[in-house]
């Protein structure tokens, strides 16, 4: 099948590098809401936010303490993101990395947490970038992987088979035989809740798919 419903392009650097050189925002520049229930009471530190877009989740634990890397693969969201650190006064708490979480590679580097919010690689990836989120959790640090959950019965193409944005989606459960064995699954669970479209203010309601582990110390 080839039709605009089972793109792949939205899953590449170029597509997003397209999105976020516009002159408009993508994103409403809140934190995400299930890093704000988790990250809210944890002891400031250092984090990592994968696949950071514009900054949002970035800024607001910059603001709250943390020294904060964003990651994300779309040069022009780092970009973007940067500048908007720069606005809110935290710059000095904030670093950026261009990376594809598909690719991803701690090198060394670990962090007291590791956040991803709403990344969907391609046909069941995310599986295997929570194991290489993983290895940068740094002992009796925290790993937050939050997702969009397919709805029981969905599909955007009906009785067909599930398109290519369909495929990317998962439950918490299925994240779990990516975590090594030293770190302990704390929440694994969906989660609905109100959204509203930035672009046209719709409200629809949708469930996170929500996971956070802890490593062991």
């Amino acid at each position: 099948m080839n039709d605009e419903s089972d793109d792949t392009s939205i899953f590449e650097p170029a597509a997003w590098d397209d999105n976020y050189s516009g002159d408009g925002q993508i994103w409403s520049g809140e934190p995400n809401i299930q890093l704000v229930a988790e990250a809210a009471d944890l002891a400031p530190g250092t984090a990592l936010d994968v696949g950071c877009g514009e900054g949002g989740d970035v800024i607001w634990l910059a603001r709250r303490g943390w020294t904060v890397t964003g990651a994300d693969f779309s040069a022009a969201g780092l970009a973007r993101a940067a500048r908007l650190a720069e606005e809110a006064g935290v710059a000095e708490r904030t670093d950026w990395w261009q990376v594809d979480a598909r690719e991803f590679d701690a090198g060394g580097r670990s962090f007291d947490l590791v956040s991803t919010q709403y990344l969907h690689p391609p046909d069941g990836g995310m599986v295997d970038v929570v194991g290489r989120l993983a290895a940068a959790v740094a002992p009796g640090g925290h790993l937050l992987v939050v997702g969009h959950a397919p709805r029981p019965g969905s599909s955007d193409l009906g009785p067909h088979e599930p398109n290519a944005r369909h495929r990317a989606l998962f439950l918490a459960a299925d994240l779990l035989p990516g975590l090594p064995a030293d770190l302990e699954p704390l929440v694994v669970e969906q989660r609905p809740h109100t959204h509203t479209h930035t672009h046209d203010g719709e409200t629809v309601e949708i469930d996170d798919s929500v996971l956070l582990a802890r490593r062991r110390t």
